[in-house]
């Protein structure tokens, strides 16, 4: 099942000890945020497509590794894409390794 996208806006706050930066966004945010980097249209999100996303939010040097760790993470039927049912295995992933916190709103 294909994921329908549209842009969305996060909300960037810096850590409490004036550490790094961490983006607060809802599920759906979330969910809208990585699909705008579904360059192709197919609803599911490729290496090529989290690496972009993961650089978005700063993470350049470190944007292969966690690309191949959040897409094992995330990537439960070994497909090599994140798809609908695949993304909050991903969403748990940015908030332990790329400095996403989820809020509700």
């Amino acid at each position: 099942m294909a994921i329908k996208t549209r842009s969305v806006a996060t909300h960037t706050r810096k850590h409490g000890d004036g550490g790094g930066k961490q983006r607060e966004m809802t599920i759906d945010e979330f969910k809208l945020w990585v699909l705008g980097f579904d360059s192709n249209g197919d609803g599911r999100i490729s290496k090529d497509e989290l690496r972009k996303a993961i650089r978005s939010i700063g993470g350049w040097f470190s944007a292969w590794k966690n690309t191949k760790k959040g897409r094992n993470y995330a990537d439960a039927n070994g497909d090599g894409f994140i798809d609908d049912e695949e993304i909050y295995n991903l969403l748990d992933f940015a908030e332990q390794c790329m400095g996403v916190k989820i809020i509700a709103y």
